[in-house]
Formats: C-alpha cells, sequence, structure tokens
C-alpha cells in the first residue's frame, strides 16, 4: 500500500491496487441509477467535492457507460453487509456500488478522501486503479458531545461537525442534555442559558438524515439532575432535598431524583413528551448514571429494606415504560449495574441497549462488556475524546482508551461504539482540540483491524488531510503533541492534567489533582515544550474557512497552559497545601494582568462557535483565579 493509500481514514476493509490512473479531468458526469432524493444527496456531495478541483461534473439519473462517468448504483447482491459498497477505478470510469443508501454515500466518502490525496496543487489529478471492497465492523459508530456544562454549540458549529463527521464515516450523534433543551414551562432551568430548542432539533435531525446520520435524543433523568433540583419548584422532587457535595459543584446541592416518588416518573414523562416527538430515531439515551445519592435521603429505608441494586431496577423499569410509549429502544449509561450490581443484569429488560463507559486507557472493557454480553444484553463501548479537564487533551490516553474499547467491545459482540466528548468544569477546551479523538475513534470502529495492529497509523498525517486540511503539515502533529503536554508536567492523574487544576482551584490542591510527581523542574518543562509547539502555528497553511480561527484557538491553549504552569512554580515555592493568596503579591500581580487577558481571549473565542448562554459561568472559573489573586495581602 501506497503512503497516501495509508492515510484513508477509516481504512477500508479490503484494498488492492493495479497498474494504471484514472484522470480525475475526465468526469463529466456523475450518474445515479435510481432517481431518489438520498442519491441525488449522494451525487451533488461528490460533485461539490469535483467542482472544488475545477472539474464540472454534471448529474444525471440517465443510463449510459461515457467514458469518464463516475456511476453510482445500489446492489444488495454483490454487497451484501449493511452500509457496504465496493469502489472500483479503472482508466476510464469509477464505479460506486453500494449495498443501500449509506453503502453508497461511505464508497462517496472514501472517493472524496482519493480526490483530497490525490489532486493536490503539485499533484497531476490522477487517482490509482483500484478495488476496495468495505463494511464497518461496529453497525453503530457515534459521538456524544457533551451541550450540558456550560458549552452549547450554534447550529453553524453543529452543521460543520456533522459534515466532519459524516465524511469519517461516522452514522450517530447524541447531544448531552442535563437542562439545555428548551423544555416549555420549565423556562426556570434553561433561561438565560442559549438551550437547544425544538426546531433547533427538528433542523439538525434533517440535516443528519442527509448525511446517514442519526441524532439520538438524549436526557439524562435520575442522577445529574441537580440543574433542575437546586429550583424551589422542584427541590421535593429530589432524593436529598438539602443537597449533597458531588463532583459537579463546589457547594452542596440537590443532586438526583427520588425514584420512589412517583412525582419523578410523572416529570420525565412530561419531558419525553416534549422531547422525544423532534427526534426521527428510534433510540434514546436516557442517563441514568452516577447516581451518588441514591439511599442517603427519602429512598433511604426502601434501600435499606430491598437493596439499592433493586431500587434502581425498579426506577430504570418504569422509565424503559416511558421509552416504550414512545416506540423507543432505552439506552443507559451501565456503570450502576455493571460496576455495583453485576448480578443484577439479568434483571434488565430484555431489549435494551446497555451503554458500558470508561475513559483511560486500561479500563477493564474486557471483563464489563463480556458480562454484559453473558446477560444477553445488547451494549455499545463508550470511551471518550479524553479532552476534557485538560485544556489540550492526552492523545495517549486517548488512543489507548479507543483502542481498548474497539478491540474488546467487538470481540465481545458490542453492537455499537459511542465515542463521549464530555465538558466537565466548564468545556473550556476549545471544539478542535476533540477533532484527533473524534478521528480515531471513527477509524477504529468502522476497521477494528486498526486498533489491534501493531504499527500506529499516521494520525497526525490524517488529521492534517482530512480535517485540518494542512497543505503544510503542521497542524495534525501539532495537534497529536499538544495532547502530550500534560504528561511533561509530571505525575499522571485520573481522567484530567494537574495542569487544567492549577487554572480553577485557588484554594490547596488535593492529591488527586496535583501529585507529588509535579515540581518546578517539570513545570518548567512543559513551560519550554508549549513555547516550542506555539512557534509552529503559525507556519501551518490550513485549506478551511475557519483557519485563522483554527490557529487562535491553539494559540490560546498553549498560552494558557504555559500560564498555569507558571502559577503552578510560584505555588510549589510556598506549598500547594496553601491557597493562592499565600503567593507573593509581586508575583500575583503579573499572573494576573496575564490571565485578565487570557479571559479576554476565552471570551472572544467562546463567541466563535457556541451560543452566549453558558459563556458566563465557564468564564467565572477563571475570573474567581482572577478575583483571588488580587486578593490583598499575603497568607501565611
Amino acid at each position: 500500500m501506497t503512503r497516501k493509500l495509508s492515510l484513508l481514514a477509516p481504512q477500508p476493509q479490503e484494498l488492492q491496487v493495479f497498474e494504471g490512473v484514472y484522470y480525475v479531468a475526465d468526469a463529466g458526469s456523475v450518474r445515479i441509477l435510481s432517481h431518489t432524493s438520498s442519491q441525488l444527496f449522494t451525487a451533488q456531495w461528490l460533485k461539490d467535492a469535483l467542482r472544488s478541483l475545477d472539474v464540472d461534473a454534471q448529474i444525471t439519473a440517465s443510463p449510459g457507460n461515457e467514458l469518464g462517468d463516475i456511476v453510482l448504483v445500489i446492489d444488495s447482491a454483490l454487497c451484501p453487509k449493511p452500509q457496504s459498497y465496493r469502489l472500483t477505478v479503472d482508466p476510464s470510469r469509477v464505479l460506486i456500488t453500494g449495498a443501500d443508501g449509506a453503502g453508497l454515500f461511505y464508497g462517496v466518502c472514501t472517493l472524496c478522501q482519493l480526490l483530497d490525496l490525490y489532486c493536490g496543487p503539485d499533484d497531476d489529478g490522477a487517482i490509482p486503479v483500484l478495488q476496495i471492497q468495505d463494511w464497518p465492523d461496529f453497525p453503530y459508530r457515534g459521538v456524544m458531545l457533551d451541550v450540558s456544562r456550560d458549552r452549547v454549540p450554534t447550529m453553524e458549529t453543529l452543521y460543520e461537525l456533522v459534515d466532519m463527521l459524516a465524511g469519517l464515516k461516522v452514522n450517530q450523534l447524541q447531544l448531552y442534555t442535563e437542562h439545555t433543551f428548551a423544555y416549555a414551562g420549565h423556562e426556570i432551568v434553561w433561561d438565560g442559558l442559549s438551550p437547544i430548542t425544538p426546531q433547533d432539533v427538528l433542523e439538525l435531525d434533517a440535516y443528519c438524515l442527509e448525511r446517514h446520520m442519526e441524532l439520538v435524543p438524549n436526557q439524562n433523568s435520575f442522577g445529574h439532575m441537580h440543574r433542575w433540583l437546586k429550583y424551589d419548584k422542584y427541590r421535593s422532587l429530589a432524593e436529598v432535598p438539602d443537597g449533597i457535595l458531588h463532583p459537579f459543584t463546589s457547594k452542596k446541592e440537590p443532586y438526583s431524583l427520588c425514584p420512589t416518588d412517583p412525582r419523578s416518573i410523572g416529570l420525565l414523562a412530561e419531558m419525553y413528551a416534549q422531547l422525544l416527538p423532534n427526534f426521527s430515531s428510534k433510540q434514546f439515551n436516557v442517563g441514568l448514571d452516577e447516581t451518588y445519592d441514591l439511599g442517603m435521603g427519602r429512598s433511604k429505608e426502601i434501600c435499606e429494606d430491598k437493596g439499592a441494586g433493586a431500587v434502581y431496577i425498579d426506577f430504570l423499569k418504569k422509565i424503559h415504560e416511558l421509552s416504550m410509549r414512545h416506540g423507543r429502544t432505552m439506552q443507559f449509561w451501565s456503570d450502576i449495574i455493571v460496576r455495583d450490581e453485576p448480578d443484577l443484569l439479568v434483571e434488565l429488560p430484555r431489549d435494551v441497549l446497555a451503554l458500558e463507559w470508561g475513559y483511560e486507557a486500561d479500563y477493564p472493557f474486557d471483563q464489563h462488556t463480556r458480562l454484559i454480553a453473558e446477560s444477553g444484553r445488547s451494549f455499545y463501548v463508550c470511551p471518550g475524546t479524553s479532552s476534557w479537564n485538560t485544556l489540550a487533551g492526552r492523545t495517549d490516553n486517548a488512543i489507548g482508551n479507543l483502542r481498548n474499547a474497539a478491540v474488546n467491545g467487538f470481540e465481545n459482540g458490542a453492537i455499537g461504539f459511542l465515542n463521549t466528548d464530555w465538558g466537565d468544569n466548564g468545556h473550556m477546551q476549545p471544539p478542535p482540540v476533540s477533532y484527533l479523538g473524534y478521528l480515531v475513534g471513527a477509524a477504529m470502529s468502522w476497521n477494528v483491524d486498526t486498533a489491534k495492529t501493531d504499527q500506529e497509523p499516521n494520525w497526525a498525517a490524517m488529521l492534517d488531510q482530512h480535517v485540518f486540511r494542512d497543505r503544510a503539515g503542521v497542524m495534525g502533529q501539532l495537534a497529536y503533541d499538544l495532547g502530550l503536554a500534560y504528561a511533561h508536567a509530571g505525575a499522571k492523574i485520573h481522567n484530567s492534567s494537574p495542569l487544567f487544576w492549577l487554572l480553577i482551584l485557588p484554594d490547596a490542591l488535593p492529591a488527586g489533582r496535583f501529585a507529588d510527581g509535579t515540581t518546578e523542574e517539570t513545570l518548567r518543562s512543559a513551560e519550554a515544550y508549549l513555547d516550542a509547539l506555539a512557534a509552529k502555528v503559525v507556519s501551518s497553511d490550513m485549506q478551511r474557512p475557519d483557519a485563522e480561527l483554527v490557529e487562535s484557538e491553539y494559540l490560546w491553549v498553549i498560552d494558557m497552559l504555559k500560564w498555569a504552569a507558571r502559577l503552578g512554580i510560584a505555588r510549589l515555592a510556598v506549598g500547594v497545601d496553601k491557597p493562592v493568596e499565600a503567593v507573593d503579591g509581586g508575583t500575583r500581580r503579573i499572573l494576573a494582568a496575564e490571565l485578565e487577558t487570557l479571559i479576554e481571549r476565552f471570551r472572544t473565542l467562546w463567541l466563535q462557535r457556541s451560543r452566549p448562554g453558558g459563556l458566563d459561568d465557564s468564564a467565572g472559573r477563571l475570573e474567581k483565579m482572577l478575583a483571588r489573586l488580587r486578593g490583598a495581602g499575603t497568607v501565611q
């Protein structure tokens, strides 16, 4: 296989290369043999790619086999596997055969990548004669984007994301929702937060369908309800109305619905009745993860009597009933059952889809997926991009985590692969930081052999080719390398980076956030490493409409992490067990002036891709640090 063909993403299952080439300039027409809206859209997708090369191929539904034609046809006999395709390039024409509409579209996506690889400004516009036979290893290949931790993307950003993911053959998208859907009658929950509206969903759903992508509704429905329950209108529905300390707040709040209160199901029924009709998907992610306070409050007595697991299952079954009324297959996060109550797997309704999630490279996907498979329940594996709580990502962990999920999920019969992209603690990381995780997850979920190979694909070059479109070959490697900056800061910590916690924790730094391995020496090493990366950004040559914005976002990340390293050095000098006010006043004034400028840049960049509603809350974490740095005096 040539170097260029090794950059196809995802890699095809079977590829044969022969002598000869096909000159793209000869493409006089794109012929569809069945006049359907789906095939017309696919043909237009290809026509747009050809037009970018100054090739004006006309779309026609008329039969024929003119020289140079690109022919699109559906034939399930030739391509029996769902979503599969055969792409044949010979010197006189190109033939793409799909098992179905999705397969045909994916074949065109592969041809578009070949055009990008072989028809650049320094190429002769000829693609090699070849044949590809291709199909996905996971029927469902999704991305879940968190829209509940302050950052709600604009519609333009969502459309751009769908186009990118569709080109990588991803076929599901979820928007993780706690409180950011505009439920009528519940305005107090989302007012001022720029929520996703019913019309937004309808328009995005239609946009996804054209690209053979399923927009799956997602509404957490048990834990993670603190953004509702903190209001007096809903507080009486809480398991612990007086609140608990949980990982997603700095103060006590009511967190989970009380599973034994019938009004909890009543609220969910009302929410589902508003939410679900806007989606064409027949799947529905109801959440149900991390129910930290179950049995700590109003359900304590019954949990002690029946067991917390039994109470959890009873509530799950009631939610399952609601989902069935709307004709949906219920997805749910499987952590509570698989990790805490595996004996209760057999109590789950037979038709649920368990979502087995874990975000470290060594997460036990092998053991957990085997348990679910043995129970006879269908399931997805759900790794992540490792971008949250870092600003820059964790490249090595992301690739290891995605690989682990793909290999063990496939071996144990997972039907889906959901790549999660969370936004914990204000979703400060700019969207492009997640692009590497999206690409790697798409590649491994389509072709699991990509995850099994001893020779790692050239992810940086794939990013440059298909995502950043960087002719200079800079941004892909920079994104990859920036995701390793966290390791230069010293000790690796769970699901995050010590540099990130330095940004938002002005009080004593707990061991779980800032371990002993982070020293002045490692922080200076991290700063030098980041300096070297900053010098490379300006030499990129991205052929994207938002190229300048992408550069600005990466430069902000680099500058923000360099600032965190300097703050860390100052705090180590006085002891990380002391608050930030312990740093001497002169150093604090310098750091405060730098941070003020960084916050201004953050606010400007946020509004380029995201709605304004959550900006104050997200920036407020940095502004809290700024205020503490400006505090008078020195704490002894």
